[in-house]
């Protein structure tokens, strides 16, 4: 490549690499995204994966930290023609019973669900749902941050440090609120017996109430293009279908920013990188991966619960005590014959996502890291096991399991889509004990990917304070 003088390089065209990207370039710097595949996005694109006309989010399909980050809330990127839809209700947990829990907007509607865990669900979520800008402040910043609030960040972290399944028990007395708290914990990936995995509850259930959680017109792709736009707007460019494997295939410039898992960085920086700063990169965990399935139906799912009829998500797995064993035993290697499945019903709300008439389901299930095993059979029982009748609509089906997403996206390793386990010790040190998680030993060399705190989810955050680290040491 030949010398370009440029202010800033970044490697990777994910949601983070170009919200640093646009920070830069906001900040009156020159700057140049270089993207391994021949389009943007990342985890964050949207693809015709089965048949003509049907469009399927190929990770990222639901988006409550879109209007929840304080960055890309304040990007404002409808002006780039990002065009959000919320579901009438945000999220729906179907039991065998017939009946399903459904979030909704409204705090008080929701627990009203709950029967006598009523006050208890109030009492939990509504002081953060009530005060989310504050919240997002302290669990969206870098570890080391003192919050602004610290009372709330006091009483966030008596809640969140908890397991999920010690809060269940502890705050809830019925099936209906528990089986709740373990739907929105699993999102952690994590067994529900893990030290904070109550914290992701929180965290979601917050953002049900406090902005919703929509799915983006025309599929999560729109995005990062809206991104991309913005960027291009400010003079910033974007360069795809290039693979960096080492710094010297870069054009030189003063810092460089990675939008990659800490695997890559080690491997691309080599001896820019002293020894002991790239062994903990090395030794960075990974956590559970994913296996995928994306379908083409000729009708909308049956649901026996009509709230899940309405919902922009469904979290299949029943109780509490059943998606906790699902978790526990993906932790210990094994793989549920019944596991936690994450269901996404984006044609309900989006017309453009199929054909007239037709609809696309979004599902997957955890798995172990690095798992071979295909689990379509487990994924549809689950969903059987709620709408009889589901295998009749299926048109088309494409899979993917660890490998396959982690050759789409090498920040996926071993179809770990949160780019690192989720654990309380790896949150505060993430990826590597450093003041500032952004930086490295080398000055000009930065990390911006979901390795770096507050880790996975479409926020652009990691991209964010990256940026900011950068503008502060080598860019002022």
């Amino acid at each position: 490549m030949a010398r370009s003088g440029l202010d800033a390089i970044v490697v990777g065209a994910g949601p983070n690499g170009l919200a640093a990207a646009i920070e830069l370039a906001a900040a009156g710097r020159s700057v140049r995204v270089i993207e391994r595949a021949g389009t943007i996005g990342g985890g964050t694109r949207t693809a015709e994966l089965t048949n003509p006309g049907f469009l399927h989010d190929v990770c990222s399909a639901v988006h409550p930290l879109a209007v929840g980050s304080p960055y890309l809330s304040a990007l404002g990127l409808e002006r780039d023609g990002l065009e959000l839809i919320f579901p009438e209700i945000e999220a729906a947990h179907p039991l065998d019973d017939g009946s399903a829990i459904a979030v909704r907007r409204s705090l008080s509607e929701t627990a009203a669900g709950l029967g006598t865990d009523a006050d208890a669900y109030a009492s939990l979520i509504g002081p953060f749902a009530r005060h989310w800008p504050a919240v997002a402040e302290f669990v969206l910043a870098p570890v080391l941050r003192p919050p602004r609030d610290p009372l709330l960040a006091a009483r966030f972290s008596v809640a969140g440090l908890l397991s999920a399944e010690r809060l269940a028990r502890s705050r809830f007395d019925g099936a209906r609120g528990r089986a709740l708290i373990a739907g929105m914990a699993a999102h952690s990936i994590r067994a529900l017996n893990g030290t904070a995995t109550a914290a992701f509850g929180i965290v979601l259930l917050s953002l049900a109430h406090a902005v919703g959680w929509p799915v983006a017109r025309g599929g999560s792709q729109a995005i990062t293009t809206a991104m991309l736009a913005r960027l291009e707007s400010l003079g910033g460019a974007v360069q795809t279908g290039h693979d960096v494997r080492s710094l010297d295939e870069l054009p030189e410039s003063k810092a460089v920013l990675f939008d990659v898992s800490p695997r890559a960085l080690a491997r691309i920086c080599g001896d820019a990188l002293p020894w002991r700063y790239r062994s903990q990169l090395q030794g960075f965990r990974y956590g559970a991966g994913v296996f995928k399935v994306d379908y083409a139906l000729s009708g909308p799912v049956p649901w026996r619960a009509p709230e899940c009829r309405s919902a922009g998500t469904v979290h299949l797995g029943g109780t509490l005590e059943q998606i906790a064993a699902s978790e526990r035993a993906i932790a210990s290697g094994v793989h549920p014959a019944r596991p936690y499945v994450l269901v996404a019903q984006q044609s309900l709300l989006d017309r453009t996502r199929a054909p007239a008439g037709l609809h696309t389901l979004w599902a997957y299930s955890h798995v172990p890291n690095g798992s071979p095993v295909d689990m379509t059979r487990a994924i549809e029982a689950q969903i059987e096991r709620f709408a009889p009748g589901f295998r009749d609509l299926v048109l088309a089906r494409v899979t993917r399991g660890p490998a396959q997403l982690e050759a789409e996206n090498p920040n996926y390793v071993g179809g770990d889509i949160n780019c690192g386990v989720g654990s309380l010790r790896q949150t505060l040190v993430r990826p590597a004990l450093r003041v500032s998680p952004y930086t490295t030993p080398n000055p000009r060399l930065f990390l911006c990917s979901s390795a770096t705190p507050p880790g996975g989810g479409v926020h652009g955050m990691c991209g964010y304070h990256a940026a900011r680290a950068a503008l502060g040491r080598v860019l002022r």
